[in-house]
């Protein structure tokens, strides 16, 4: 059974499946869907085209689904999606998305720290952390597995590739490749995230192949253009070599060095 809070406002239309709390002072749209034992706090705010899944726990003076800070942005029936297993801290905002994407998506399993703000049209993938402060303009994408340090701006349409780890209080303004660590106002790479790498399983042959990849690309000096052909042909099979490969020729933005 659902619990509803005497003082929360719920909307006709609004979907909540089994399992769901809804806590103190919170007011859920009716084109809110909130999926099995979710909860909501205390004073949320969910609304528009919303769609929330299971085993969430959203903390109190949480707004998710409102209207995008686009000035471009004329109320269009964009939504807001959000996966599984997400813990949302306190004051965190999420937008909905525009005519671009037509919505903001959140994977599952990610932690996002106190006072985040996710702008229109982002998508975050899995098992990511955003600490505290992380600021996300609109079109961001991170990739899975990345880590943002807080107080740390992602500048529009900038990309976060898995694995890597942002020191806090960076400005990020160009792509970060997967796999490293970046760091500085604005940010520059540091290193390759070593030790995130083995925490998160990488094989001892993965993370040779991977530093081999990190000096061919940051530090031998070669044009990128060239440090790609040559990742390709000295790697063609190892899949993340082909996923850092793919990332790069892909950037919009140019990646950070």
């Amino acid at each position: 059974m659902t619990e509803i809070h005497s003082t929360a406002i719920v909307e006709d239309g609004a979907i909540l499946e089994p399992g769901v709390k809804i806590g103190p002072f919170c007011i859920v749209g009716k084109d809110v869907r909130i999926g099995k034992n979710t909860v909501l706090q205390s004073h949320v705010v969910v609304e528009g085209i919303t769609e929330i899944g299971e085993n969430n726990t959203i903390y109190s003076f949480v707004s998710i689904g409102k209207a995008s800070q686009d000035l471009k942005y004329k109320g269009e029936p964009t939504k807001t999606i959000i996966g599984d297993n997400n813990s949302i801290r306190e004051f965190v905002t999420i937008h909905r998305g525009t005519d671009d994407r037509w919505e903001t998506r959140i994977g599952s399993n990610n932690l996002l720290m106190a006072y985040v703000h996710v702008a229109h049209d982002v998508i975050v993938g899995d098992n990511c952390i955003l600490a505290n402060g992380v600021t996300l303009a609109g079109h961001v994408t991170v990739d899975d597995f990345a880590i943002i340090g807080g107080l740390t701006p992602v500048h529009q349409f900038c990309r976060i590739g898995s694995y890597s780890m942002t020191g806090g209080g960076s400005a990020i303004n160009q792509d970060i490749c997967p796999f490293v660590m970046a760091e500085g106002n604005k940010a520059v790479i540091r290193g390759l995230n070593t030790v995130g790498l083995r925490r998160k399983g990488f094989t001892e042959e993965d993370r040779s192949n991977l530093k081999k990849a990190y000096r061919i690309i940051f530090r031998n000096g070669n044009p990128l253009k060239d440090a790609l052909v040559e990742l390709e042909n000295e790697f063609p099979e190892d899949k993340n070599i082909k996923y850092l490969v793919e990332f790069i020729k892909t950037s919009n933005r140019g990646i950070t060095r």
